[in-house]
């Protein structure tokens, strides 16, 4: 039986807003058809369910850990990248029960606030059983680490094999972040990422530390790479930023999510989209404020017309696994369209992902999941309110 459900707007997101448009649903959620007021009376359709608030899709997290979740409320906040780095390697360490029922629990929460797929930060396979058992789409990014050049075969050899364990699961060997990967396993990385046309990730700019490092071999890494026991006399500086010093390392014929972008200048920006034409950038302003206590130049991002998605990080790094709490950070501090927030948190995240076929967007045939979400005026306008219900 076909369920017909409205609300004063429905948001197809690639089609303009339908006010008090009208969305069939089935049983298994999958949308039969987006009508307006007029052609659902037309077609004789009467018993329709009103909801107070908007209709969107499911919201789709481009950026989460699902394996830091047991560590929520116990790292210091706005202490900076570096700092926030070493607490969670000193700290992460736990039980597989207490990690386990960690990400059970967090994988519920993203559910229970209308997300539908997330990409998720992995350095091992415990988040496989997670995954595997729960009715959100995910794509697991494994990273790759290793700074000295040396480490190069190892660092591969580990990260294929956690590869194998994933069996089935989507999953992607990506570098960690510029300043963790040496050349050559960007290299190496990069070669098989080609080689199975993966999609990638990577933590880009979240501190201003790690342009000082790439320009002139300064700043507070110097101290990372001291806690970790590692010699980088090895190490000459570029002399340009993180992101034009690594980018140019990865295939630009593949899907690349630039994570955070905390401190990503204009110029660095112009660099990249032009020679790189499958950029997504991730916004993820609760881990932002959370650990650096600034947000990216958004007003920027959107001037540049980039295809921007939204992210969570991780409850290490943030008080919740919300998209929509994610997009209240962000319209409180800049003039952003609901439209372009419900877009971000949508459609251009299943757009990188690869699963526009099913999420992203109200389209018959779809089953993008359906969220009730409320309104308010502030100041003449529309801005998205804190209340999100999932009805498919």
């Amino acid at each position: 039986m076909i369920s017909y459900i409205s609300a004063s707007g429905v948001y197809p997101v690639n089609a303009p807003v339908i006010e008090n448009g009208v969305l069939g649903v089935d049983p298994e959620g999958k949308i039969t058809a987006v009508m307006t007021a007029e052609q659902a009376q037309a077609k004789g359709i009467a018993d329709i369910t009103v909801y107070e608030g908007i209709l969107v899709p499911g919201f789709v997290n481009t950026h989460c850990h699902l394996e830091l979740s047991h560590m929520k409320g116990e790292l210091k906040v706005k202490k900076g990248l570096v700092d926030f780095v070493q607490q969670v390697m000193k700290t992460r360490a736990a039980d597989d029960y207490s990690i386990e029922l960690a990400m059970l629990k967090a994988d519920l929460e993203m559910c229970e606030n209308g997300i539908v797929a997330v990409g998720d930060i992995s350095n091992q396979v415990i988040s496989r059983s997670i995954k595997s058992g729960s009715p959100l789409y995910y794509h697991t990014f494994l990273e790759v680490m290793g700074f000295n050049p040396a480490t190069v075969d190892l660092s591969m050899e580990r990260a294929r094999s956690f590869e194998a364990e994933f069996g089935d699961v989507p999953i992607s060997l990506v570098p960690h972040a510029p300043y963790s990967v040496s050349r050559v396993l960007f290299e190496a990385i990069a070669e098989h990422a080609a080689s199975k046309s993966s999609i990638l990730s990577i933590h880009n700019q979240e501190t201003a530390q790690e342009d000082d490092f790439f320009k002139n071999k300064t700043g507070d890494f110097l101290k990372l790479y001291e806690f970790l026991g590692l010699d980088i006399d090895f190490y000459k500086s570029t002399g340009k930023s993180s992101l034009q010093s690594c980018l140019p390392l990865l295939p630009p014929d593949l899907k690349t999510l630039l994570v955070h972008n905390t401190f990503t200048k204009r110029a660095d920006v112009d660099f990249a989209t032009s020679i790189h034409p499958n950029l997504y950038w991730c916004l993820c302003p609760g881990a932002n404020q959370y650990i650096e206590g600034c947000l990216p130049d958004v007003p920027m991002f959107m001037e540049a017309g980039l295809r921007i998605t939204l992210g969570t990080d991780s409850l290490a790094s943030n008080d919740g696994l919300s998209i929509l709490r994610e997009m209240n950070r962000l319209q409180s501090l800049f003039e952003i369209p609901v439209a372009d927030l419900i877009r971000w948190g949508t459609w251009n995240g299943a757009e990188f992902l690869g699963i526009t076929d099913r999420y992203g967007s109200f389209e018959p045939g779809k089953q993008p999941g359906v969220n009730l979400l409320n309104t308010v005026e502030m100041a003449g306008k529309t801005v998205l309110g804190t209340r999100v219900k999932r009805l498919f």
